[in-house]
């Protein structure tokens, strides 16, 4: 393990806390996952992509991470707090599909984003609907120790009785008691009052639900994450992430959870990232403005680009996207592929870089200082391409560019494809775009990406 000291913003405290482990050199994070009802778009993918990050770097300084990451297909609803419909079954309803056949097929598009952007796969990918058990035990000790009450419509927690309620995210209890003047559920005891459970309509049949000791139901958005991070994690665990948006409502709900059901916080430290922007305004589902990983592919970008790009900002910062930003991360990029394509092997690890590499991870995963010292790297006229190439190649153990498996990526790329990727530049110098587009996806089906750039389409195995 690293002997510099490592510092994270924690939400919790309001400030960088040096970071020590619950046991020994173990550590547990858990991190809020995809609802699976729509795409995942860039700005989901930013999230994961920071706790990808995290997870490298504290691997790379030499602890054991177990990560758990929730599949959410179940119980989210559409005000992303108590009221509206589940988003599964609007989902199903939008799609002519089954709640069931929707998380499957988003479910789907989410695992080929992580695989795009090569992020680890995380050690739990636990599913809510597979947890169902777990979370009916946990609602009852929450009733049990008096923090639940029960309304028509379902099972609530009464924040009156949790003291710090609004302290986690700095909330004014007034202002949402003032917004509460048009508040749907009148039998809640409080504005800030939280489903656990939801009882199924009496006039029409949900496609997910379960018995319960309280009624046919389903559970609310916020207990499955308390339920399964501290099944895989247990009742205390080092770090939570999600993004900034989850700090008011369903992170302050989870800590909420923790106090009602075990008595104590079930994170020491709360970390979140900051939104990708689109054109200046918050990417988002409900507005329509998206873009995917998928997308970028179509667009001729290597997922390593957006990749590289997230590398250069901060995830406290977040960063605005658009296509004209994208063009000087893909100019890195090529010039990255090339040096290490072109760079002899054999050489050492330089441990005055490695040394300012951890420098950079420790202090709140700086990673534009890091990016910078990996140009700075590049450009050291004192250092052997060899010794430069094994020092970034070990630095990719966090970077996750997949620098290892550059040499020679061309010249396996089998004959069948090198044509269909000839045909389509013949299609597009014609400006025939459904047939460019049509062998793209032809060629992605095959096993292989498509990077446009100023030397031509590059071919890559995804």
């Amino acid at each position: 393990m690293t002997d510099q000291k490592i510092f994270f913003y924690n939400t919790a405290t309001r400030k960088k806390d040096e970071f020590k482990p619950i046991e020994g050199n173990k550590v547990g994070i858990y991190s809020c996952g995809p609802t699976v009802y729509w795409n995942q778009h860039i700005g989901n993918m930013y999230a994961f992509l920071f706790d990808d990050i995290l997870v490298r770097a504290l691997r790379y300084m030499g602890f054991e991470v177990k990560w758990v990451v929730n599949i959410t297909d179940v119980g989210h609803l559409t005000d992303d707090g108590n009221d509206g419909e589940d988003k599964m079954e609007k989902g199903a309803k939008r799609e002519g599909l089954t709640a069931w056949e929707v998380a499957k097929k988003y479910e789907a598009q989410f695992r080929e984003s992580l695989k795009l952007l090569n992020i680890e796969t995380p050690d739990v990918l636990p599913r809510a609907t597979e947890h169902i058990k777990e979370q009916i035990e946990l609602i009852g000790k929450i009733e049990k120790n008096g923090y639940a009450y029960r309304t028509s419509d379902g099972i609530y927690f009464d924040t009156s009785k949790f003291a710090d309620y609004a302290k986690f995210a700095n909330l004014d209890l007034d202002k949402i008691q003032e917004g509460a003047r048009v508040e749907v559920n009148d039998e809640k005891r409080n504005p800030s009052d939280f489903a656990l459970w939801k009882f199924s309509p009496t006039d029409e049949k949900r496609q997910m639900e379960w018995d319960s000791p309280w009624g046919l139901g389903f559970p609310g958005w916020h207990i499955e994450c308390t339920a399964m991070s501290t099944k895989y994690l247990g009742d205390h665990f080092d770090i939570h992430t999600g993004g900034e948006d989850h700090i008011p409502v369903h992170h302050t709900n989870e800590v909420a959870q923790g106090f009602g059901g075990l008595g104590h916080q079930t994170a020491d430290f709360w970390m979140h990232n900051a939104f990708i922007t689109l054109k200046g305004g918050k990417m988002s589902k409900s507005s329509g403005k998206i873009v995917t990983i998928q997308d970028l592919v179509g667009m001729g970008f290597d997922p390593m680009v957006y990749r590289l790009m997230v590398l250069s900002s901060h995830y406290r910062n977040g960063m605005d996207f658009s296509e004209e930003a994208m063009e000087p991360a893909k100019n890195a990029w090529s010039r990255l592929k090339r040096l290490v394509i072109e760079w002899g092997n054999g050489g050492k690890v330089d441990e005055n870089y490695k040394k300012e590499f951890v420098a950079a991870l420790v202090n709140d995963l700086a990673m534009p200082e890091a990016m910078a010292l990996v140009w700075k790297l590049v450009k050291d006229e004192k250092l052997s391409d060899e010794d430069k190439k094994a020092t970034l190649i070990d630095f990719d153990k966090v970077l996750g560019l997949g620098l290892d498996k550059l040499k020679n990526e061309e010249e396996d790329v089998p004959e069948e494809i090198k044509k269909l990727a000839l045909d389509r530049q013949k299609a597009r110098e014609e400006k025939n775009w459904s047939e460019s587009d049509r062998l793209r996806d032809l060629i992605k089906e095959k096993g292989y990406l498509v990077e446009d750039s100023s030397d031509g389409a590059k071919l890559r195995k995804i």
